[in-house]
């Protein structure tokens, strides 16, 4: 069900199908003026975009399949994690009104105990040294069943709680929480980003396997620094900095 679109608090485009909304919203966005935070909403998308390349698994109508811009141009390029985190946030907050549990998996995956709700694929665009332009391209598993892909640890908000929820209402509660982070960010608050960021992480306490080009081990997240980098700590105390995709969470 669509919501009044003078009581959303973004412009909003509503579509029926897309090969994929981060797609639509560049589209747009090179061919005319789009207003900050604006939101692309599709029922079914052809060709979903993650990271590694991956594709999104999404019965029509089911699920929350959306991306939304903004033009950080106060934001240096070495800084972009930080629209990561604040999205990342954002969603987490919102499922945590559903739902205990819900963890970020960085560097921008959200999880409900080890399986995986919530995908994004952020999308920058660089002017000199700072960031012009910030498409994210979200998938939130809301109201779907089953699952049928390959996808190893998938789950919905409904097989969380046994129930459907409102697609809408929860993008336009999502939508609120990234204007306010949004608004922390303009006014440079980076510290409590970072701070909320980190205690919201997968996997923040003891030790749990990972592996890298040379192999698995065990460690513990010790922090993420500012430009994104995962420092992990082996069983021998060794500190391990990782970038992403450098480094795999081996899942339960």
């Amino acid at each position: 069900m669509m919501p009044s679109l003078d009581t959303f608090p973004v412009p909003l485009i509503h579509i029926n199908e897309t090969n994929s909304t981060n797609n639509y919203l560049q589209s747009l966005c090179s061919e005319q003026k789009v207003e900050e935070l604006t939101v692309i909403v599709a029922d079914f998308q052809t060709s979903g975009r993650g990271q590694r390349g991956n594709s999104w698994e999404s019965d029509p109508g089911k699920n929350l399949l959306f991306s939304t811009v903004i033009f950080p141009e106060f934001l240096e390029a070495r800084r972009q994690f930080l629209i990561s985190q604040i999205i990342s946030l954002a969603i987490k907050e919102e499922l945590d009104t559903y739902t205990s549990d819900i963890s970020i998996k960085w560097p921008n995956d959200i999880y409900w105990k080890e399986k995986k709700i919530c995908g994004m694929l952020i999308e920058n665009d660089l002017m000199g040294r700072n960031i012009n332009q910030s498409i994210a391209g979200i998938g939130i598993n809301i109201n779907q069943e089953i699952f049928h892909s390959s996808a190893p640890n998938p789950v919905s908000l409904l097989q969380i709680t046994g129930e459907e929820h409102d697609l809408f209402k929860i993008l336009k509660n999502i939508m609120l929480r990234i204007q306010s982070y949004y608004s922390l960010l303009k006014k440079g608050d980076t510290t409590s980003i970072a701070c909320q960021y980190g205690e919201s992480l997968f996997r923040r306490e003891g030790m749990h396997q990972y592996k890298d080009a040379n192999g698995e081990f065990l460690a513990r997240i010790v922090c993420v620094e500012p430009e994104g980098r995962l420092i992990l700590e082996d069983e021998k105390l060794t500190k391990r900095g990782y970038m992403f995709k450098e480094v795999e969470y081996l899942l339960k």
